[in-house]
């Protein structure tokens, strides 16, 4: 079993034998693109299922609440996993990842369907964090920025993919496929990590340092944090005894395990990081650029859905346009940033402008809009969504040591996974909150105005309403993009590209 995990500062505890580190070729190559095909993998696993769980849900014969359950039990294993898989294998991740997809077709019933999408999300998670510690790990310094294009991929190419698959599976094959679709592909990077990564050695003698204690605060505080947050915007938020009780229980939880990661010799989180002024800028910065990144995607699938009465496989070409292009666009922006001359907070901040002025023209949109009319925003966006992730990645890494790397992928896997549920929250929230207030709007203004004895009335005022909620999501959206680039001018210090090319 090919094991990815990085002993890091337990080498300490009990000196090793010197092991010849793998020489860069055509081997690591392809053990990097398994795990990178493992990663996208993962997030479309969550992706397609959330696009497609109306159909998932007919076929289940299961209602509306069950689904949310389905989407937040799996979320929530899976952002806890990120935050501890540095003491996972990939490939053990992976044979269990699979095998669930292959069973959950076949659930007999709700519950157990719920058990196994839950185990899923856990098996799922572990595998986002081996991508960055791979890339940090086996790349030589000239082309490191190479392999964290790749990681940049499972923000930017991977989130577009999830339309258009969830599209075609149930239009064209069948909703089972929408857990099926995992199979061929983990397969083949199973296959891949065994053949290209190296083997490590077993070092049980860590878990005599484990840190338990870690685990057991951690893991449930993310898991009731993630749920509070999921199920939020359905059970009214604190209306609801419990969204008080997990939200409070899970900041409880989580304030213990920082206070306990401060005070441990072998940490999951090395809070003394955060203390790296560039890494605190690229955690923070990372978190308002996904939750930019993820409404770009919901808005307009929303709206086309509300408005226009498309279906996801009709939205598809949207998603594509900007997710597609993302395969040329990374690998150019990393050889512009490995250039000695390029300033990357330079990249960022155009990058940030790119995506603020895609929010902007996306507020200007009315009911005529159609898809096509939102081409010229994903054409920002295409070259917007690389030059605002790449450079962060640039920052944090150049800003820590090798033996700090593992602690660095569990920082951004696990500020990238909450981040992604906070955007979903905030998104949710504020769309209930614009929509009944534009309602309530147009309700007023209409008063007794011949058109209030129109048959369709409801359905118009709705359509409307949708219209300029998705309009002030899009204004947000432009003023965080706004505030994250006034951030660039004071916060970042400049890093040069490792060894770049002259």
């Amino acid at each position: 079993m090919t094991s990815l995990t990085v002993a890091a500062p337990l080498a300490a505890a009990k000196p090793a034998t010197a092991v010849t580190p793998p020489v860069f070729g055509p081997r690591i190559i392809i053990g990097l693109v398994g795990v990178l095909l493992a990663v996208l993998v993962s997030g479309l696993n969550e992706m397609v299922t959330k696009v497609a769980l109306a159909d998932i849900r007919g076929a289940l014969a299961i209602g509306y609440d069950e689904g949310t359950w389905l989407v937040a039990s799996y979320t929530a294993t899976s952002v806890a996993a990120m935050a501890f898989a540095p003491w996972c294998s990939v490939t053990f991740s992976l044979r269990r990842f699979t095998l669930l997809g292959l069973l959950c077709p076949f659930a007999p019933n709700y519950q157990s369907l719920l058990v196994m999408r839950t185990l899923q999300g856990l098996a799922g998670g572990a595998l986002p964090p081996m991508l960055m510690t791979v890339a940090l790990r086996f790349l030589p310094a000239n082309v490191k920025l190479y392999g964290l294009a790749g990681y940049a991929l499972t923000a930017t190419f991977g989130p577009g993919l999830g339309t258009p698959l969830a599209g075609l599976w149930t239009e064209y094959v069948g909703w089972q496929w929408t857990f099926w679709q995992i199979i061929v592909p983990c397969l083949v990077a199973m296959a891949a990590v065994a053949y290209g990564l190296p083997q490590d050695p077993l070092r049980l003698e860590r878990f005599k340092q484990f840190n338990w204690r870690g685990l057991l605060l951690g893991f449930p505080a993310i898991c009731m944090l993630v749920i509070g947050i999921l199920q939020g915007n359905r059970l009214d938020w604190f209306e609801s005894s419990l969204i008080c009780g997990l939200l409070g229980g899970g900041l409880l939880l989580l304030v213990l395990f920082l206070i306990n990661e401060w005070s441990q010799p072998i940490p999951f989180f090395k809070l003394q990081m955060l203390g790296i002024r560039n890494l605190s800028f690229a955690l923070l910065t990372l978190a308002g650029v996904l939750v930019v990144l993820l409404a770009v995607v919901i808005i307009p699938s929303s709206y086309l859905a509300q408005v226009q009465g498309y279906r996801p496989l009709q939205t598809a070409p949207i998603m594509l346009l900007a997710a597609l292009p993302q395969l040329i666009a990374l690998p150019l922006v990393a050889a512009l940033c490995n250039l000695r001359w390029v300033d990357c907070r330079w990249v960022l901040g155009i990058g940030l402008s790119m995506l603020a002025l895609s929010c902007l023209g996306g507020s200007q949109l009315t009911s005529a809009w159609i898809r096509d009319d939102f081409y010229v925003l994903q054409w920002l966006q295409i070259f917007g969504q690389p030059m605002a992730v790449l450079p962060l990645l640039m920052l944090s890494t150049g800003s820590i040591t090798p033996m700090e790397g593992p602690f660095a992928s569990a920082w951004f896997n696990t500020v990238k996974g909450l981040a992604a549920v906070i955007a979903t929250g905030a998104i949710e929230a504020l769309t209930t909150a614009r929509l009944h207030f534009h309602s309530t709007m147009l309700v007023d203004n209409l008063g007794n105005s011949p058109l209030a004895d129109s048959a369709n009335l409801a359905h118009r005022l709705h359509q409307q309403a949708v219209v300029l909620t998705s309009s002030d999501l899009y204004l947000c959206m432009a003023g965080v993009a706004v505030a994250l680039i006034l951030l660039i001018f004071w916060l970042p210090t400049r890093i040069y590209p490792p060894r770049a090319p002259t």
